[in-house]
């Protein structure tokens, strides 16, 4: 099988959707041959993983002119593309993405996520393309206040990606039902996201650490907003109980991070989160809105720690609660407890390599592999 695919970002692994995407090219291309196809944005190269990748032809899209995004722009909305997604559009990257396909049915044509989709949307018309969705974000961007778009115009768009493409990719049950109630007729298919964990080795189990982790992208609302809970209701519960316990904070944005109190440490990005991993006693996952699967919640399963999470942090994921995490509910003293459970060495090691077992059995680059087959 060829692939082609193609990403208005330069292929990198500092967010949730980057890490999609080297989910899914690297499970395609242990199917055949991929070209993706990405315009030159976000990162100034991409990183060495997609480099090394076997059987991945990287192609680069520079910036448009301002002319060339006035007229793509214009053309999009035209399409009835929300403005925050036609601004993205570079034309070149959808023209060189279908060049590469041809009119070829064999070759799997991908646009990830929805500005490429809106970028691809004419090629869609003329033959079978798939769209990635990162999340059903109707299902949920209205609730944040950080857009100007409203929820009618949002599900919108999403109903004409849905409809208009041959097939579209749910990264969870939860998106799946929503798409199939936004847009009935629409094929779709659930393709969640997944991590490399045959190349992640296990820790051993915990021997009493005191520190909850936290990994996100602090530039997207939900994780904000996670952050608030736990900084200004769960850890205090906490603290009245344990007040020993510390909460560590990486991914980007983390290095502002500062409460005052020295029990909570901002780490910024950290390229390898092992040894962060290995200094906590459980990973938290303290989602109280957004949709999909978090990658994060997944990863900390591949590294063999206990989790604790929210109802909805789990929602898109195949877990039992108690059995391959820990649910805290989204309420202070309900999660501090949770995280105290999660602390306990004798208790935590069964979970934790539980959930290492659902992480090879549902959220590996193998498994999705087997998801992607025609």
């Amino acid at each position: 099988m060829r692939t082609v695919f193609a990403t208005s970002h330069t292929p990198s692994l500092d967010s949730g959707r980057a890490r999609r995407t080297y989910g899914l090219v690297k499970a395609q291309a242990r199917l055949g041959t991929v070209d993706l196809v990405y315009g030159a944005f976000g990162a100034p190269e991409p990183d060495p993983a997609f480099v090394a990748l076997d059987g991945v032809s990287l192609h680069r899209v520079e910036r448009p002119s301002a002319p060339g995004r006035a007229a793509a722009y214009l053309r999009a909305r035209a399409a009835g593309v929300p403005g925050e997604f036609a601004r993205g559009i570079w034309p070149g990257v959808a023209s060189r993405a279908a060049e590469l396909a041809g009119t070829d049915e064999g070759v799997r044509l991908i646009a990830e996520g929805p500005t490429a989709a809106a970028a691809l949307l004419p090629f869609a018309s003329r033959r079978a393309t798939i769209y990635s969705a990162h999340n059903l974000e109707s299902s949920f961007r209205h609730r944040l206040g950080a857009t100007a778009m409203s929820e009618r115009s949002l599900a919108r768009f999403e109903r004409l990606l849905l409809e208009r493409y041959a097939e579209s990719w749910m990264v969870s049950p939860a998106d799946m039902r929503g798409a199939a109630r936004l847009a009935p007729r629409a094929r779709l298919r659930l393709v969640p996201n997944v991590v490399d964990v045959a190349a992640i080795e296990p820790l051993p189990a915990r021997s009493g650490q005191r520190a909850a982790l936290f990994v996100a992208d602090l530039g997207y609302e939900p994780n904000r907003e996670a952050l608030r809970f736990l900084l200004d209701t769960a850890m205090p519960a906490l603290w009245r109980r344990a007040p020993d316990a510390t909460l560590l904070v990486a991914g980007k944005g983390s290095e502002a991070v500062g409460s005052g109190d020295p029990r909570v440490v901002g780490m910024g990005f950290v390229e390898d989160l092992r040894e962060l991993y290995a200094a906590a006693g459980c990973a938290v996952v303290p989602l109280l809105e957004g949709g999909g699967s978090p990658l994060k919640f997944v990863e900390a399963l591949a590294f063999g720690i206990p989790v604790v999470a929210t109802p909805l942090a789990a929602a898109g994921l195949a877990a039992e609660p108690d059995k391959e995490y820990v649910e805290g509910r989204a309420d202070g003293e309900s999660f501090a407890a949770a995280v105290l459970r999660a602390l306990e060495p004798r208790r935590s090691a069964a979970i934790a390599a539980a959930g290492r077992e659902l992480a090879e059995r549902e959220y590996s680059i193998e498994s999705l592999e087997r998801r992607l087959r025609p």
